[in-house]
């Protein structure tokens, strides 16, 4: 009777010991099985449209050999740089081929507060001697860039899609952060030489803005040159890129030409508004609440 016992607790502690097993067997086969069944054709695509950029590295491996012979030291630099282009791009691509299929207005906006995070970001690092120039920066570029994107759409001149949307906003934004980074860096280092005249300004009475029009005048001129310069030589030098893409994509010239236009137009915008209000931000971290250069922000280079 005992030996009938522990045989019959031997076979149940078996069977309860086999059924995680067989259960886990189960999951493993189920996830293989839909792993086969799942198209990775779109990653064969991918792969194979890789090869020709590959191939256009020969030129990157000839400006490394160029900066070795030279002496120049940039050639780790070249590599890294150009290895996380493919990163960030194909990255980027996916991201943007899920947000065009899914065609929310939630994901534009997410992709463009995405853009203008970086952006600030990275404007705010060119200035990083400006005492919280990221969020200026970040602030400046969102507020410029977000009135020419409303009057955009209000103008209804693209329609309001990912496809349309995300890489004109793209353009705005990338050159607003330029500009404004630009800007903010001259204007604090303008003021750093010239403080003698500043505050003397101050001390006759002027305002912040009073004592510093010119160094703003003279920041806002040289960033806002190289954008305007290349309104006036458009289609002349180069095309532009947001022309050649329509082009490429099987769009008319003169269709293409009347789009660039309307872009070129909102980039002056964009970048305009973006760069004028950064002047403004900086002004309560460079003057004190009594209207006194902040010089701990123009002790260091």
């Amino acid at each position: 009777m005992a030996s009938s016992s522990s045989s019959l607790f031997s076979s149940t502690t078996q069977n309860h010991t086999a059924l995680p097993l067989y259960a886990d067997q189960v999951l493993l086969l189920s996830f293989f099985d839909a792993l086969g069944k799942m198209d990775f054709s779109w990653m064969v695509d991918f792969l194979k449209g890789m090869v020709k950029p590959l191939a256009a590295t020969v030129v990157v491996l000839l400006a490394v050999a160029l900066s070795h012979l030279q002496k120049l030291g940039l050639g780790g630099e070249m590599v890294y740089s150009i290895a996380r282009a493919f990163v960030q791009l194909s990255i980027i691509g996916f991201v943007l081929q899920f947000i065009f299929t899914r065609d929310n207005a939630i994901w534009i906006i997410l992709a463009y507060l995405f853009m203008v995070s970086v952006a600030g970001y990275t404007a705010g690092q060119r200035a990083k001697h400006v005492p919280r120039g990221k969020y200026v920066a970040g602030a400046s570029i969102l507020v410029g860039t977000s009135i020419t994107m409303f009057l955009l759409i209000v103008l209804n001149v693209f329609p309001f899609t990912p496809r349309y949307i995300i890489p004109v906003a793209g353009m705005m934004v990338g050159n607003a952060m330029t500009v404004t980074g630009v800007t903010m860096k001259r204007l604090r280092d303008d003021i750093r030489t010239q403080m003698n005249l500043v505050e003397t300004a101050l001390a006759l009475g002027a305002t912040p803005r009073q004592a510093t029009l010119q160094q703003v005048k003279r920041a806002l001129v040289i960033s806002l040159s190289p954008v305007l310069d290349n309104a006036k030589t458009v289609g002349l030098i180069s095309l532009p890129g947001a022309m050649t893409g329509l082009i490429m994509g099987g769009a008319s010239p003169l269709e293409a030409i009347q789009l660039q236009i309307v872009v070129m137009n909102f980039l002056i915008g964009a970048s305009t508004i973006s760069s004028i209000l950064s002047t403004y931000l900086c002004w309560p971290a460079f003057f004190t609440k009594a209207y006194q250069l902040e010089t701990k922000v123009f002790s260091t280079e």
